[in-house]
């Protein structure tokens, strides 16, 4: 008699390894991508942050204030981002403000919000304007903008800096997605007390 093969073919598991890893592999792969990508841009902000601390702290100084000083600083920062991604654009902010607590509010010019519309509102109905600080001193209320720069004694600078560079790893080519990151570290310190922090005036809303 000739033995059908059928039956034997059912149980025969050899093989069965190899179809497992095909189905499994594609999923593997992108997680590893995934993973790769994700410790990379770790990597980039702890980095970046560490560079950031360092520079801001040395832009707190009085000899910060100098614009040659302040170019070799940035220099530097965008000589160790560049470090980590050659390809990457480097974009360095400053940002003073009065105090910590206006800084941590993005509130440049701090004014009394009297009816509470979040706007610094003109005079009304025999009203006087509501009360600001006109801290760049060019008469009118600023709701953002014109404090770009190192600031003075005392007063406290955000000091951000972004780097924005092609992936490292092909993630995006699968799971979609843009194939730039960027990666963002900021810090606000206080100037050194070299002199007398610049008081401002402080107006009427026109």
């Amino acid at each position: 008699m000739i033995r059908r093969p059928l039956p034997r073919l059912v149980r025969d598991e050899r093989g069965a390894t190899i179809v497992e890893f095909a189905m499994i592999a594609p999923v593997m792969g992108i997680l590893l991508l995934g993973a790769f990508d994700v410790a990379h841009t770790l990597y980039m902000r702890a980095a970046l942050q560490g560079v950031v601390q360092k520079v801001a702290r040395d832009s707190t100084l009085e000899s910060g204030l100098d614009a040659n000083t302040q170019a070799t600083l940035d220099a530097k920062v965008t000589g160790q981002a560049k470090a980590l991604a050659n390809n990457g654009t480097v974009t360095i902010t400053r940002k003073w403000y009065r105090t910590f607590s206006n800084a941590a509010a993005a509130k440049f010019e701090p004014f009394t919000d009297t009816n509470g519309n979040g706007t610094c509102d003109g005079p009304s109905g025999g009203t006087p304007g509501e009360l600001y600080e006109d801290n760049n001193g060019n008469s009118r209320w600023d709701a953002s903008g014109g404090n770009t720069g190192a600031g003075g004694a005392k007063d406290a600078v955000v000091y951000t800096v972004s780097v924005s560079y092609p992936r490292f790893f092909p993630i995006y080519r699968i799971i979609g997605g843009s194939n730039q990151t960027t990666v963002t570290a900021s810090t606000v310190l206080r100037n050194q007390p070299y002199g007398d922090q610049g008081a401002p005036t402080v107006r009427n809303c026109p």
